[in-house]
C-alpha cells in the first residue's frame, strides 16, 4: 500500500508535466516559439525556470551526498561559489544578453548570438559553438536520466536500465512536443516541487536523527566534519581528516564562473518579455538559490546524524548520492499519509532532474538543427520541416544520452562537474568579453572557444593527475587561458568593423532592445 502511494503521486506528477508538454504544444508554431517561447517568460517564470534547470538531480543527489561523506568543506565552497555566480551572472550578463540577443539579428541561440554579435557571414562561430554543446551536453543529460535511473531502482527495485530509459522516454516526450514553453513552464513548477521536497526532508531529518543537538554533536565527533578548512576522510572506518587549503577553496569557488557560460541558463535571459523586468527575476532567483544550496548541505550533515542513529545504513561512494531517497523510504514507513509526502519529496528528486534535461535536451537539439544544419552548412528548409527537425533532434540526443547513462554506477557528481567546467571554459569567457569589451572580434572568439575546450581535457585528464599544486578544478585554468586567448588573438587581429562597434556602442547606452 505505501508502496503504491508513493508510486501514485509520482505517476500524478509525470501526468502533470506531460498534459504541460500537449497545452504547449499547441503555442509552438513557430521555431522562435520552439527553442525561445517567442520572448514572452514572465519574470517568476524566467527566474525559476533558470534556477530549476541549473540546479539539476545534482542538487538533491549531488551535493547532498558530498556533505554526507567529507563534511561541509568541499560542498560549502562549491555552495558559496555558485551562489555568488548565480547572483553576479544574472547582475551584470542578464540585461546586457536580452537587449544584444535581440538587436543581433533576434538571435534564438546562444551559437546563433556568437556569430551575429561578431557579424559572422559564414557562422564559423556558430558551428564550432554547437559542436561543443553536443559534446558537453549529452553527458550532461545523461547525468540526469542516470538519475532517475537510481531513484526508482533504489526504491521499487525497479531495474536500473528500464527505470532510465521510461524517465528518458517521459522527459523526451514533454520536451519535444511543447519545447521551450512546456520547458520553461514545467521547471517553473518542478522548482516549487523541488522547494517542498527540500523542507520536507530538512524537518523530518532533523526528526529521526534525534533533533538538531543530536546532528551537531555527531557532526562535532567527526575529524574536520564541520571544518571549512579541513576535509573528512569519507571512510567509515577511520576518523580522520585532511587538510582543504586555499588552492582547493578557489577551485571550488571556481565553480561560479561556469555560470557565464551555460546555454540553457542564457537561453531564460534571452527569453523574457521585458529586460526590465529581470532585476525582479534575480531577486527571487538568487534568494533562492541560496536558500536551496544550503538546506542541501545541511541535509548531507543531517543525514550523517540519520545513520549514526540507525535509521538508514551508511552510504558509501556514488551511493551517498541516494541519500534523500533513503529518507524519503525512512518518512514512507509511518503510514499512508507520510508515505504521499515521501512521493513528494521523490517527485522533487524527478524534477530537479527532469528540468535540466528537458533543457539541456532544447539547447542540444537547436545545435544540431539551427544552428549546424540551418547555420553553417546553409541548408533551405522550411519553418514546419525546422520544428520536425528539431524534435527528431531531441529524440537522437536522447538515444545517445541514454546510451551513456546505462552504467549505474556513474557519479552524478563527476558527470556534472565536468560539463560544467566545459561549458563556463568555453563559453564563459566570449561571452563576457562579446558584451563588455568592443575591442574583441570573431577570432579573438573562435580562439577562446577552441582553447578553453581543449584546455578542460588537458587539464582534467593529463594534468591534474599530477597532484599537489595542480590538482584544481579544470574549469578555473581553462576559464583564465581562455580569456587570455580572446585578448591576445584579439588584439593581434583587424579590429572590428564599424557596424559591428556601432551596434555594441548602441547596446551599451541602452538605445535599443524590445
Amino acid at each position: 500500500m505505501i508502496k503504491i502511494a508513493i508510486l501514485l503521486t509520482i505517476c500524478v506528477y509525470l501526468l502533470v508535466v506531460l498534459g504541460i508538454g500537449i497545452y504547449c504544444a499547441k503555442k509552438s508554431n513557430s521555431v522562435d516559439d520552439f527553442y525561445l517561447g517567442g520572448r514572452k517568460l514572465g519574470p517568476f517564470v524566467t527566474a525559476m525556470s533558470a534556477e530549476a534547470s541549473d540546479m539539476s538531480s545534482w542538487l538533491l543527489m549531488g551535493l547532498p551526498g558530498v556533505a554526507y561523506l567529507t563534511g561541509v568543506a568541499d560542498a560549502a565552497w562549491t555552495a558559496i561559489g555558485l551562489a555568488l555566480g548565480t547572483y553576479i551572472n544574472w547582475l551584470i550578463v542578464a540585461k546586457r544578453i536580452r537587449r544584444y540577443s535581440y538587436v543581433a539579428g533576434n538571435s534564438i541561440t546562444v551559437p546563433e548570438f556568437f556569430s551575429k554579435r561578431y557579424h559572422d557571414n559564414k557562422n564559423i562561430l556558430m558551428g564550432i559553438a554547437a559542436i561543443f554543446i553536443v559534446i558537453f551536453f549529452i553527458p550532461y543529460t545523461a547525468s540526469g536520466f542516470a538519475a532517475c535511473g537510481k531513484l526508482f531502482n533504489s526504491l521499487f527495485g525497479i531495474d536500473y536500465l528500464t527505470a532510465m530509459i521510461v524517465s528518458a522516454i517521459v522527459i523526451l516526450l514533454y520536451t519535444s512536443m511543447g519545447g521551450f514553453l512546456a520547458a520553461s513552464t514545467s521547471d517553473f513548477i518542478q522548482s516549487i516541487i523541488m522547494s517542498f521536497a527540500l523542507i520536507i526532508v530538512l524537518v523530518f531529518g532533523v526528526h529521526s536523527a534525534g533533533g538538531v543537538s543530536q546532528v551537531v554533536d555527531n557532526a562535532k565527533d567527526l575529524a574536520g566534519y564541520l571544518s571549512f578548512t579541513n576535509l573528512h576522510n569519507a571512510d567509515i572506518n577511520t576518523n580522520t581528516s585532511s587538510p582543504y587549503g586555499i588552492l582547493s577553496i578557489v577551485s571550488m569557488l571556481a565553480w561560479g564562473l561556469g555560470y557565464f557560460g551555460m546555454p540553457h541558463i542564457l537561453l531564460r535571459f534571452m527569453a523574457i518579455e521585458d529586460e526590465n523586468k529581470l532585476k525582479l527575476s534575480r531577486r527571487v532567483a538568487s534568494i533562492w538559490v541560496v536558500i536551496s544550496l544550503s538546506v542541501a548541505v545541511v541535509i548531507g550533515i543531517i543525514g550523517r546524524g540519520i545513520s549514526k542513529a540507525g535509521k538508514i545504513p551508511f552510504l558509501e561512494g556514488s551511493a551517498s548520492e541516494t541519500l534523500i531517497v533513503k529518507i524519503a523510504d525512512l518518512l514512507s514507513s509511518h503510514g499512508v499519509l507520510a508515505a504521499l509526502i515521501a512521493g513528494v519529496i521523490l517527485a522533487g528528486i524527478l524534477a530537479s532532474t527532469m528540468s535540466t534535461s528537458d533543457s539541456q535536451l532544447l539547447a542540444a537539439s537547436s545545435s544540431v538543427s539551427e544552428n549546424i544544419l540551418k547555420g553553417f552548412f546553409k541548408i533551405n528548409i522550411s519553418e514546419k520541416m525546422q520544428i520536425a527537425i528539431a524534435r527528431i533532434s531531441v529524440v537522437l540526443i536522447s538515444i545517445v544520452a541514454a546510451f551513456i547513462a546505462r552504467n549505474p554506477d556513474s557519479s552524478v557528481f563527476n558527470i556534472v562537474s565536468f560539463a560544467w567546467a566545459g561549458f563556463g571554459a568555453v563559453f564563459g569567457p566570449v561571452v563576457l568579453f562579446a558584451l563588455f569589451w568592443r575591442r574583441s572580434n570573431m577570432w579573438g572568439a573562435l580562439a577562446g572557444m577552441l582553447s578553453g575546450g581543449v584546455m578542460v581535457f588537458i587539464w582534467k585528464y593529463a594534468i591534474r593527475p599530477m597532484g599537489g599544486l595542480l590538482d584544481i578544478y579544470e574549469l578555473l585554468p581553462a576559464f583564465i587561458v581562455a580569456s587570455l586567448a580572446i585578448v591576445i588573438v584579439s588584439l593581434l587581429t583587424k579590429a572590428p568593423d564599424k557596424e559591428v562597434v556601432e551596434e555594441f556602442d548602441a547596446v551599451a547606452k541602452g538605445k535599443v532592445g524590445r
